[in-house]
């Protein structure tokens, strides 16, 4: 068989450290927590970790803020922790990703403190900077995504600074090329350190239009995507101007090269666009690019058949020779077990989506938690973190509901997670009765059903590499072939609370094994095969070529 790279067909399992293991009982996770508990992410079945930042902050954003791009924030551990983490990790045979968040930084980094002097000091020109209108007002209508004006006024130099982000978060400038290199040489320090891969956050919001025109306003019935509801103005325009500008693309190619100095290293873009399939495509083509996208087309609300094929079969049709990741969950939205499962059948559908993500064309990333169906949870006003969710209250309540710590133990305080007195966010009680002790003592739980899947996969070269083909969608099934070298699969996935039948005109069938899922039952007729499908079963057949 063909040797293929690491990453290709590969399952990634994000760690959002704040809130997976407490080993130092701050009630926030850390590095030591993270490694306390790596055998078990060994034993998903997964090949990688992907882990939210760690860095120095002062985490207006939660890391997502960077003050120190080198330095590992005192929270989360030192540098000796994270050099244990890789070390245990690689005896585990796990590759490591980590995040990196290029686009901007905190406003207590170094570089900013002196940007923001004066005019004429030595990083004067590396964030975006622009006076004021005559009258006062910024200089354009962009639209910061956690709400309001996206410029800020800084008295010392009379001028406005960009952010697309929090005001706590400047827009580095990337038309500076001494920007770019300074950038590279930090993304440079964690190649030495041995990591296998890197997570690139917003990484479309590099570059901005350097003549600071206007975005054209959104029509109310196109206020879509990534989850930006009629309440957020950010939906009221077509963000044409302050991120995925023509030279973002020469960037990616300048990240691919750094790259390609050290072999078996991969990119993960994350994609949020106007057209995000498009940029997709743009970024990961041919091989001197991101090696992998991936946007939120499957992290909304719909999670219907028709749906998914749409946008995996829009996808497929621009991709070209790119490869995509999917994700179906991360710590940025709703979790998919509120999304698109009901509260009576969320372990079912839980088990399915699982195994329907991880049977689609590309790599995966799996959130942590989803191997246990968790739910999001419901946070008290009181209790909010997320500035998001602070300022959209009660419209929207933020992040925090998808953040909050891995249920460990269901009788110990905090799930397991922390002994400390208090825990950063609460745990649930609902999770707490779905927690990893509780599970791996059931065969039956989304847990087991979710190792036992990811194992059998690992057996099977067409969900890993091969094409994707869909055959047929309606609001109950979804059905498509997976085809590597001379193996082809059909996956016929019920989304239904009802048993379905699906026919085949072929008789040349094999029902695959050894995946968790119960088998369906088959009835041949003539030169067709029926194939019957319990409620929320996913089965998988060979088919002859």
């Amino acid at each position: 068989m063909e040797i293929q790279p690491w990453w290709r067909g590969a399952v990634i399992y994000q760690i959002y450290p704040r809130s997976f293991m407490d080993a130092n009982n701050d009630g926030i996770g850390d590095l030591a927590g993270i490694i306390t508990k790596l055998p078990y992410v060994k034993s998903l079945g997964v090949d990688a970790i992907w882990i939210s930042p760690f860095f120095k902050s002062p985490m207006k954003d939660f890391g997502y803020d960077i003050s120190g791009y080198r330095e590992i924030d005192p929270m989360f551990g030192n540098i000796d922790d994270f050099d244990s983490l890789m070390e245990n990790a690689k005896t585990l045979n796990l590759k490591v990703i980590i995040d990196q968040v290029l686009s901007h930084t905190s406003d207590q980094h170094p570089w900013f403190i002196e940007s923001r002097e004066d005019k004429t000091n030595d990083k004067a020109d590396w964030y975006v900077w622009a006076d004021a209108n005559e009258d006062g007002t910024p200089p354009n209508n962009w639209l910061s995504i956690f709400g309001g004006c996206a410029w800020q006024w800084e008295p010392r130099r009379q001028q406005y600074y960009l952010h697309n982000f929090l005001t706590s978060q400047p827009d580095l400038n990337f038309h500076n090329p001494q920007v770019r290199k300074a950038v590279l040489d930090n993304v440079k320090f964690w190649l030495d350190k041995g990591v296998d891969g890197f997570r690139l956050d917003a990484i479309n919001f590099c570059f901005h239009d350097k003549q600071l025109r206007d975005n054209p306003a959104k029509a109310p019935e196109d206020r879509q995507g990534r989850g930006f509801s009629e309440d957020n103005p950010y939906a009221f325009q077509y963000h044409y101007y302050n991120n995925t500008q023509p030279e973002n693309i020469a960037f990616m190619e300048e990240i691919r090269a750094l790259m390609d100095q050290y072999p078996g290293v991969v990119t993960l873009g994350e994609i949020s666009s106007e057209d995000s399939l498009q940029t997709m495509a743009e970024y990961t083509q041919g091989d001197k690019r991101l090696h992998m996208a991936y946007s939120f087309e499957l992290l909304t609300p719909d999670g219907s058949p028709q749906y998914i094929r749409q946008t995996v079969e829009a996808l497929e049709g621009k991709l070209a020779d790119g490869w995509p990741c999917w994700a179906i969950g991360n710590h940025d939205v709703t979790r998919v077990a509120s999304r698109w499962a009901s509260a009576q059948t969320r372990d079912q559908q839980s088990k399915m989506f699982n195994a329907l993500l991880a049977s689609l064309r590309g790599s995966v990333c799996s959130y942590q938690g989803e191997e246990l169906g968790l739910e999001e949870a419901d946070i008290a006003f009181e209790d909010l973190q997320d500035p998001y969710g602070i300022t959209f209250w009660p419209t929207f309540k933020g992040r925090d509901g998808c953040r909050t710590p891995m249920p460990w133990q269901r009788d110990e305080m905090h799930g397991g997670f922390s002994n400390g007195e208090h825990s950063w966010l609460p745990v649930s009680e609902q999770h707490k009765a779905k927690a990893v002790a509780v599970q791996e003592q059931d065969n039956n739980s989304v847990l087991s059903a979710y190792r036992m899947f990811m194992q059998w996969r690992k057996t099977q070269p067409s969900l890993q590499y091969g094409d994707i083909n869909f055959v047929a969608s309606d609001d109950e099934k979804l059905v498509f072939t997976r085809q590597y070298q001379d193996q082809r699969l059909l996956v016929i996935a019920n989304f239904s609370e009802q048993p379905i039948s699906y026919e085949i005109n072929a008789t040349d069938v094999q029902v695959l094994t050894g995946h968790g899922f119960t088998a369906p039952d088959i009835h041949f007729q003539g030169e067709t095969s029926e194939i019957k499908l319990a409620a929320y079963q996913i089965a998988y057949l060979t088919l002859a070529n």
